[in-house]
């Protein structure tokens, strides 16, 4: 039995939120769980695939591939907490999760999230110092530096997830246990407490705007740079493999910071949560999926290192 949409709940309809979902019928549902099970199955496809090529391939053993594996990682994951979930409830009459459950969803949502801003400004200082500062590179980028620069996202994304999740869940929830989403978020989570949220209003815009500016001002700040370097370069052909590389890294942060920075750094400019809704899935579904097909079909070292897999296992 569902637990009514408002009024005072007690300490047994605390243990359990309902997701409202999107609005329409059973007909609008079905469209919806082909749409979402679509995009994330390309998701998972292509991500793995990304990571299964980097690793078997011995020409992709750099700095650059090394983080653009992580990223791979973390869409396959971020998508992963949101996607499985949201499919069952399109096919079911009973969109329940319990308080644990939510906690967990929106913990590792959060932290995937923050740790995908911070492994886009380490992958554009990657470039920066590849491009800019050649000589230096080999010693400035070693294996030890890369992998500490991925623990260091990784870290920022578990502080901010740790700071987010105790601001939220430590709020009484007893206006209502139905969230209008398809999924645990902060946004609608904080519509359903009878408590004073302007704190932790403060604290999500806040914090949100600092990672995405902070990250944002290192991205372009490092292609300011690139581009000056690029442009002084006498070699056509080598000026047009790095501005293709580049352009692959510009295009995939830039659909990430504008889709998050509108969300959760902006006050008011998700008009409605339906809207809300649609910017969700595009920043948990689709471009986790087109990542990989930004860095694949921009990018002629990975697809000779795709192509080289494939003849190997046809050969074999």
């Amino acid at each position: 039995m569902q637990p009514p949409k408002s009024g005072n709940l007690s300490e047994m309809l605390l243990q359990e939120f309902v997701f409202e979902g999107f609005d329409g019928g059973p007909q609008n549902h079905a469209l919806l769980f082909a749409v979402f099970l679509a995009l994330y199955f390309m998701a998972v496809l292509g991500n793995l695939t990304m990571i299964v090529v980097i690793t078997l391939d011995a020409h992709l053993h750099s700095p650059m591939y090394f983080f653009l594996k992580n990223l791979s990682f973390l869409d396959l994951c971020y998508s992963s907490v949101i996607s499985p979930k949201a499919l069952v409830n399109f096919l079911s009459s009973s969109k329940v999760i319990t308080f644990k459950g939510c906690a967990t969803q929106f913990f590792f949502f959060s932290m995937m999230g923050t740790t995908e801003a911070f492994l886009l400004a380490v992958m554009a200082y990657d470039r920066f110092m590849a491009i800019c500062n050649p000589l230096r590179y080999p010693i400035s980028m070693r294996p030890s530096v890369c992998a500490y620069l991925v623990l260091g996202s990784y870290c920022g994304g578990c502080f901010n997830s740790i700071l987010q999740i105790n601001f939220t869940f430590s709020l009484p929830f007893c206006s209502s246990n139905h969230i209008d989403h398809f999924f645990c978020d902060v946004i609608p989570l904080l519509q359903l407490t009878c408590a004073n949220t302007a704190i932790n209003k403060l604290v999500m815009f806040g914090l949100c705007g600092l990672i995405i500016m902070g990250t944002t001002l290192v991205v372009f700040t490092s292609y300011g740079y690139i581009t000056v370097t690029i442009l002084r370069m006498h070699s056509g052909g080598g000026r047009h493999k790095l501005l293709s590389i580049c352009g692959s890294h510009m295009t995939a942060m830039s659909l990430f910071y504008r889709t998050v920075f509108v969300m959760y750094a902006q006050p008011g400019a998700v008009e409605s949560m339906e809207q809300g809704k649609v910017v969700s899935v595009f920043y948990t579904l689709v471009i986790p999926m087109l990542n990989p097909l930004i860095y694949s079909l921009r990018n002629k070292d990975v697809k000779d290192a795709l192509w080289r897999l494939i003849q190997k296992h046809i050969a074999t």
